[in-house]
């Protein structure tokens, strides 16, 4: 692999370089070597120039990941990933390039909540296991082959937990994390599953692919709290999908938090490259580096918001007639 982006893949996981700076360079590293990227990105930028603030960088619309074969020139995929669907829907393809990269950006992300030394991991992920190339049960693979002891384990699916599970899982005093989709968790309640022991944490992925209910977050984290009487502040959410390599978390509220290769904000949908005020409804967008060599600067077709403190949170999925003309703070509150 050459010297370029194998520097850049160590750089971007820099917590003393500013964020502009290793953006910047993965910018270069895009216009240079993704086709796709450069002929979009130079309808808003000149060749030659750099973006002067992280708002400045241009945001592809994620659709591109169905649409254009997004992979640096002369790279090879080791894995493909693909989204959910069914029939003839279209799917998006993200090309990994470098598995440890992907590998490095789950575990420091994970890491910076949970020690994989201290806690058990059992998921439980209805609806993705008729898809061999999702992104979410390879990233679930990697965290329970990370558990030296084995205990860490995908649940069967359509069964209760059961006191065999929990029995093994909180051997040497290890605290158990419940990870999985979000409807297939209230799934297990429905399957009268025990209650989980004291300590316990759950974290859901907002997958809902038994639609099966409608439900606010809100609603869902106060019914797994019940459920499985586990502390509000214990139930946490996980923000990622096939096209980014990075994930982000909400620690026991609703609020995602970016790691530090990663940029979230909230995009005016009729004018992309203006930030959203925070409050202001508008489109997801995230800049993820460790995307390196696909996309890293992705707009999405979610719906948030930004608050004072930088943090996003995910309203669902963006349909026009959504947009509220009023500040959702001020609604919440």
């Amino acid at each position: 692999m050459a010297d370029v982006p194998a520097k850049l893949s160590l750089s971007i996981f820099d917590p003393t370089q500013p964020f502009i700076e290793k953006a910047r360079s993965v910018f270069e590293f895009q216009v240079a070597n993704n086709p796709v990227y450069r002929r979009f990105a130079f309808h808003f930028i000149p060749a030659g120039e750099l973006p002067e603030t992280v708002d400045d960088i241009p945001l592809l619309p994620i659709r591109a990941f169905k649409e254009c074969n997004l992979v640096a020139e002369g790279f090879e995929p080791e894995l493909t990933f693909k989204s959910s669907g069914t029939g003839k829907m279209d799917r998006s393809s993200h090309h990994v390039v470098d598995l440890d990269l992907y590998r490095r950006s789950i575990l420091q992300g994970f890491s910076q909540y949970f020690n994989s030394t201290e806690f058990t991991l059992l998921c439980y992920a209805p609806g993705y296991s008729d898809n061999p190339d999702s992104s979410l049960l390879w990233m679930l693979q990697y965290l329970v082959d990370l558990d030296k002891n084995g205990q860490s384990r995908f649940l069967p699916l359509g069964q209760p937990l059961r006191s065999s599970n929990i029995k093994r899982a909180v051997q040497n005093d290890r605290q158990i994390v419940l990870f999985g989709a979000a409807f297939g968790l209230l799934d297990l309640l429905d399957l009268d599953s025990l209650k989980l022991p004291g300590g316990s944490h759950i974290i859901e992925t907002g997958g809902m692919k038994t639609h099966r209910r409608e439900m606010s977050k809100t609603d869902l984290r106060y019914k797994l709290a019940n459920g499985f009487d586990v502390p509000l502040d214990h139930i946490h959410s996980e923000y990622g999908m096939c096209e980014l390599m990075s994930q982000l978390y909400a620690i026991g509220d609703e609020w995602f938090e970016a790691p530090g290769w990663v940029h979230a904000s909230v995009r005016d949908p009729l004018n992309p490259a203006r930030p959203c005020d925070p409050g202001e409804e508008g489109k997801v967008a995230i800049m993820d580096l460790a995307n390196l060599y696909s996309c890293p600067f992705i707009l999405t077709d979610d719906r948030g918001v930004i608050n004072e403190e930088g943090k996003l949170a995910v309203l669902g999925r963006w349909h026009s007639a959504a947009l509220r003309g009023c500040n959702f703070l001020i609604d919440r509150d």
